[in-house]
């Protein structure tokens, strides 16, 4: 009999990527214990399945981050419908020019990211011209972005952050908490910050350009949020 054991720091069902963590984790834990040596494609493709248990169709984002780590272009292949025959995803691994500093908080609210995902599907299909044209701003949105990423800007990065908020808010997928602490890390400094994971409650992060800056961030987090990393 295998008897399996996790544990951790990492807040459940806020949007951390805990369900993905745990998932390919036991991936690797199974490979290793039975002897049966995989690729990292498939761990990878394991804790797809694993996250399908978690969510019903999840996108990949996270169990691909949490095989491959580093800073990943996730694309969702168009026909992918959670089914067996999906396309696979597009990822391509970032070289960054720089370190990136950043600050993680939690608002302490957690949140079901189906339940969420559910909601935005019902508002889309009532409404389809009100989520494409919020889709059509997000995908010149994540065009800005990579090329600040790979230029190395990160003043338009953090424009491109503050942005992304927005259009977080406008999917209604953000809340007073998160946004109050949104709003405390701009003030205390950081060049962008925004929502991040299911929104309405979970986490949400800060870009910081230097060291100074990012401990100024976190400093002031921790006057507000219950969990605050960097």
């Amino acid at each position: 009999a295998i008897h399996l054991h996790f544990g951790g720091t990492l807040c459940a069902v806020s949007g951390i990527g805990a369900s993905a963590a745990q998932v390919v984790a036991q991936a690797r834990a199974l490979s290793k214990a039975l002897n049966r040596p995989m690729t990292e494609d498939e761990i990878n493709a394991a804790g797809y399945e694993g996250e399908k248990g978690y969510h019903g169709t999840p996108s990949g984002i996270d169990n691909t981050a949490a095989t491959f780590g580093g800073v990943l272009r996730f694309q969702r292949s168009a026909n992918d419908d959670g089914g067996a025959a999906a396309a696979a995803p597009v990822f391509v691994k970032k070289k960054l020019r720089q370190p990136i500093r950043i600050v993680y908080a939690s608002t302490g609210i957690t949140a079901s990211t189906t339940a969420v995902v559910g909601d935005v599907r019902l508002k889309k299909e009532a409404d389809p011209s009100w989520f494409d044209n919020l889709y059509t701003q997000y995908l010149d949105l994540v065009t800005r972005g990579e090329k600040a990423l790979d230029d190395g800007n990160l003043v338009a990065l953090g424009e491109c952050i503050n942005e992304n908020h927005t259009l977080c808010q406008k999917l209604t997928v953000s809340c007073p908490e998160s946004d109050a602490l949104v709003e405390a890390a701009r003030g205390a400094g950081a060049v962008g910050a925004k929502m991040s994971g299911t929104g309405r409650g979970g986490l949400m992060l800060a870009l910081t350009p230097t060291e100074e800056i990012q401990d100024a961030v976190y400093e002031e987090l921790k006057k507000l949020a219950p969990q605050v990393w960097k």
